[in-house]
């Protein structure tokens, strides 16, 4: 089975966590690199309540790191069209699996050579808190 994937627009990985643990843990390592969960989005609640289809449990944290966000819109007023950065929490086959989504990949839509800078540190802190979470 496969644990972890690499995509064009983020990083998902199994984690050995349950579901809640793993949300609180995310949300944790979030705040332990600089970012504040703006919102939590219950996907499955959602789902339930406006189409009433059965989906697993998948949580959605947007979240935000004040000093990076203030520092790109600055620079491109328009970028909150992007913002904030999310982190998933789902389940899949019997496992739980978080995931980042990948700030260079996404601010590449900007064509503003500005934001890739702040794109690699955003990356790397989500990439720690992500790897944070116990395999």
């Amino acid at each position: 089975m496969q644990t972890s994937s690499t995509l064009k627009y983020g990083c998902v990985r199994a984690v050995g966590l349950s579901f809640e643990d793993a949300i609180a843990r995310m949300e944790a390592a979030l705040k332990a690199e600089g970012f504040g969960v703006l919102c939590q989005i219950d996907i499955q609640a959602k789902l339930r309540e406006k189409l009433g289809v059965d989906f697993p449990r998948y949580v959605i944290l947007g979240a935000c790191n004040p000093p990076i966000a203030h520092h790109a819109l600055e620079r491109e007023i328009n970028l909150g069209l992007l913002l904030p950065c999310n982190a998933v929490v789902y389940e899949k086959d019997g496992s739980v699996w978080a995931g980042a989504v990948d700030a260079k990949a996404m601010l590449s839509v900007v064509g503003n050579p500005e934001m890739d800078a702040m794109a690699d540190e955003v990356n790397q802190k989500l990439r720690r808190a992500l790897d944070s979470l116990p395999a």
